[in-house]
């Protein structure tokens, strides 16, 4: 697919967000914020029997970090945490379809490192 498309994609999911808003209660409230340029972000999820049922999220940033977030929320919902958490960085790069600069690698991964944040913090509520 030509990289154009995928640049409309993103200014697409940073006008008109996906899954963007807050819900309470949830199961889990992550925050994630990129100190570098001041990107932020809260992740709400609902899981269920280890399945993502519901997730949001709010936050402000640059059309990547808050597209990818769009996308992602789209991509987790209905997926189980086991195979969230095969999910990689590549996998966040192809999802957005363009080349990511160095500069911009921590925006692209922003809602991803959240993501990752937010599944452990779960995991540990359920040894407890």
């Amino acid at each position: 697919m030509d990289e154009e498309i995928y640049k409309q994609n993103i200014l697409d999911h940073y006008k008109h967000p996906h899954n963007k808003g807050i819900f309470s209660p949830c199961s889990i409230k992550q925050d994630g914020k990129n100190v570098s340029c001041g990107d932020s972000l809260v992740l709400y999820l609902n899981i269920g029997n280890g399945v993502v049922e519901d997730v949001s999220f709010e936050g402000d940033g640059c059309a990547i970090s808050q597209a990818a977030a769009s996308m992602l929320t789209d991509k987790v919902k209905g997926m189980s945490v086991e195979n969230i958490k095969l999910l990689t960085p590549g996998d966040i790069y192809t999802m957005l379809g363009i080349t990511i600069s160095p500069g911009r690698t921590k925006c692209a991964l922003l809602a991803y490192g959240t993501l990752c944040t937010a599944i452990k913090n779960y995991e540990k509520l359920l040894d407890h």
